[in-house]
């Protein structure tokens, strides 16, 4: 299982970006995005490049929401869109060298047509309500199994996930997951993260 992290700033304090960036890039995630729907671009840029050489130190993909341009200019490794965000080829044009574009769904059609768009990865969510995305009715986990059969693409499924209920969205097909607050909101990033990847492990080896 791969654990997918977004560095949202709803949830974290501008002065203490570089700090919870580092210890998110040092606990072993997958990825990390810069999420930060409250800013201007310009802010987003700035932060960015505060970003940006901490994912380097640690290898770890750099992906940014909603902004190709911006993911250029950080020479990001990728960036994230939604369902409203334009073409995914428009936004891997903008994005320049970037050599990751992932795309937000919300139901097996979407996340379809994302995979014949060329797609890199998808989210597939949100599962669960989720304080991130105010208004978005949760999808639930029945489909997670159907997805995963109908759409070669890494998946990662998103929205309200938390400890407790990771075995559960495990069960229900999922191969790799985003947390959002549960980890930035975390005492020990660290700690957590190893806790997640355990709860992925014993799931895994029940099923083998």
């Amino acid at each position: 299982m791969k654990l997918y992290s977004i560095l949202d700033l709803s949830y974290v304090d501008e002065e203490d970006i570089a700090i919870k960036a580092e210890s998110i890039c040092d606990s072993g995630i997958s990825m990390l995005q810069l999420r930060a729907k409250n800013h201007g671009p310009e802010r987003i840029l700035e932060i960015a490049k505060i970003v940006r050489p901490i994912c380097l130190k640690y290898k770890v993909p750099f992906i940014i929401n909603d902004y190709p341009k911006i993911a250029a200019e950080v020479s990001a490794d990728g960036v994230h869109i939604g369902q409203n965000d334009g073409e995914l080829e428009e936004a891997r044009n903008l994005a320049g060298n970037c050599k990751i574009v992932g795309r937000s769904t919300h139901c097996p059609e979407q996340a379809r047509k994302a995979h014949e768009e060329g797609a890199d990865y998808i989210g597939f969510g949100p599962l669960y309500p989720t304080a991130t995305k105010p208004g978005r009715p949760a999808i639930g986990l029945n489909e997670i199994a159907l997805v995963h059969n109908e759409v070669p693409l890494p998946i990662f499924c998103i929205g309200g996930i938390t400890e407790q209920t990771l075995p559960e969205v495990l069960n229900a097909g999922a191969q790799n997951v985003v947390i959002v607050s549960n980890l930035l909101q975390s005492e020990d990033i660290k700690s957590y993260v190893l806790r997640i990847q355990r709860i992925g492990k014993n799931n895994s080896d029940q099923k083998s």
